[in-house]
């Protein structure tokens, strides 16, 4: 069990969530943008996490403004565009920052875990995401390319055990 993961904190509007909430469920932690050419992976996400929430497994979305100011909106505006345009129904956290001095605990933690290629720790682009198994334990990092359906295999693979 990692407590180092479940002993880190995120904010959901002003409300602090220790992220042992999440104890014993498979997760995957996404970099989220409204105004993103991948801002379309939400409807994948919301897909995924529907098909697979019954057995134990969360989509965390974290918006960021760090590429390309794709994320301007409040924690409001965000969590309603993506309700509306998407259907959302899994968690969107407050806007975080996931590289440079004020990279949020989370992120440094997942970066530290998974880093990218070449051993690359920067967060390259909005909608990485980070796979995270029932223990607390980052299993996989993919890239912003990568469609949530992509992942559904190694999802699938966690869930059973």
């Amino acid at each position: 069990m990692s407590d180092e993961f479940y002993n880190l904190k995120v904010k959901r509007g002003s409300e602090d969530i220790k992220l042992d909430t999440f104890k014993n469920k498979v997760l995957l932690i996404v970099n989220t943008a409204s105004q993103c050419g991948f801002t379309p992976q939400y409807k994948g996400l919301q897909e995924t996490y529907e098909r697979w929430k019954d057995k134990g497994f969360e989509v965390l979305a974290f918006p960021c403004n760090q590429f390309g100011e794709q994320e301007p909106g409040s924690d409001s505006e965000i969590k309603l565009f993506c309700e509306r345009t998407f259907q959302t129904t899994f968690p969107i956290f407050s806007k975080l920052e996931v590289n440079g001095p004020n990279t949020d605990p989370l992120y440094l933690h997942l970066k530290k875990k998974a880093p990218g290629i070449f051993g690359s720790l920067d967060v390259k682009w909005n909608f990485t995401k980070f796979l995270i198994d029932r223990n607390g334990n980052v299993i996989k990092r993919y890239a912003p390319v990568t469609k949530p359906e992509a992942i559904e295999k190694d999802i699938e693979k966690l869930v059973q055990t």
